[in-house]
């Protein structure tokens, strides 16, 4: 591993994937390690047309005692080669093969016996498919920031005819580009250079975004489907979404205060379909990458974090510890009461 881009404590590596179509594959996987390490990790992914660069984020969870890793998976961000269409995967299962070797690198060879996974929109949909399916024994949980649950905009999307036009088109012609409009709004609210405060690479994360393709786009379709259909995501989950949306068509208050990407009734209506165990937040004044909001929305989105991570994935952890001991401790002294009893005995004798 070397240093990543974002300063000296962060650390890189390439994950090598068997070849595809268009040739040759990679991931990448940054990781920052815990100052106090606890046996905790935290395996975070991204969204659409974006990558990892959320050092604030990350150190939130390092300051907790968890060693944070991000991937950026293939054709995003760290991972994209020239000779590829961005972004691009006709399947949201062609991901599981790098979640699976970060999962292996972070429990086996890292040895973290506690992870907690995390992810953004896109990346929202595709982490709990791959959760659902695997069911590691070491999931202790999962946070997902304004995950892609649905379609936005006109009903029709969401339709029957939609999505069966969606289906054909994906299938006969993948790479057939899916007209939309782009502001550049939501990008330019973040960018320090333009009217935010974050530093990010925009040739890995675009002002216009990236072209959505049909057999891309039928993928996440496909995604949605099943998660509709309800999974049974086996940890505790966290969704967390701004207070409300807007389609602003230039600068002001509603981009910096509200999610102007996804529709956020929609991430809350299918928020229970992941699972038994589902807290569902809205944050007011959030973004659509509610850990980018504006610093006093942001603190209100730590401390939901903080509060919920603390009741119902690093309490329930302590309390089967201190069960365990107990059990221990009452088990010692059933040995000590055998022996006492065998030492009266043989006494007798």
């Amino acid at each position: 591993m070397t240093s990543d881009v974002l300063g000296e404590a962060y650390r890189v590596e390439t994950i090598e994937l068997p070849p595809d179509d268009e040739g040759s594959v990679v991931a990448t996987l940054v990781t920052l390690p815990a100052p106090r390490p606890s046996g905790r990790a935290v395996l975070h992914v991204h969204g659409f047309a974006d990558y990892f660069f959320h050092t604030e984020y990350a150190e939130w969870w390092a300051g907790r005692g968890y060693t944070f890793y991000a991937l950026d998976l293939r054709k995003y961000g760290r991972s994209l080669r020239p000779h590829q269409t961005p972004n691009y995967v006709a399947d949201l299962r062609e991901h599981f093969p790098e979640l699976d070797l970060a999962w292996w690198r972070i429990t086996e060879r890292d040895r973290h016996s506690e992870v907690l996974v995390s992810a953004h929109s896109t990346g929202g949909l595709t982490l709990p498919l791959w959760v659902n399916q695997r069911r590691h024994p070491q999931l202790t949980g999962m946070v997902l920031n304004s995950p892609w649950f649905d379609m936005h905009g006109g009903g029709w999307l969401r339709s029957p005819a939609g999505r069966v036009m969606l289906e054909q088109l994906g299938a006969r012609r993948p790479r057939r580009v899916i007209p939309r409009t782009v502001n550049g709004l939501y990008a330019r609210s973040l960018h320090r250079e333009h009217e935010g405060e974050w530093d990010f690479d925009l040739t890995l994360k675009p002002m216009e975004s990236y072209l959505v393709h049909a057999g891309w786009l039928r993928a996440v379709r496909r995604g949605h489907a099943e998660l509709h259909a309800g999974l049974d995501v086996p940890c505790p989950t966290l969704v967390l979404s701004s207070g409300r949306g807007s389609q602003p068509l230039e600068m002001g208050e509603d981009v910096h205060s509200s999610d102007i990407v996804l529709d956020v009734e929609q991430i809350r209506r299918w928020a229970s379909s992941l699972g038994r165990h589902v807290t569902s937040i809205a944050i007011d004044g959030a973004v659509h990458d509610v850990v980018l909001s504006r610093p006093a929305v942001r603190a209100r989105v730590y401390d939901v974090l903080d509060r919920w991570v603390a009741a119902w994935v690093e309490r329930p952890a302590l309390d089967g510890s201190v069960q365990e001991e107990d059990q221990q401790r009452g088990h010692a002294d059933e040995d000590d009461e055998a022996a006492q009893h065998a030492g009266g005995q043989s006494a007798a004798h």
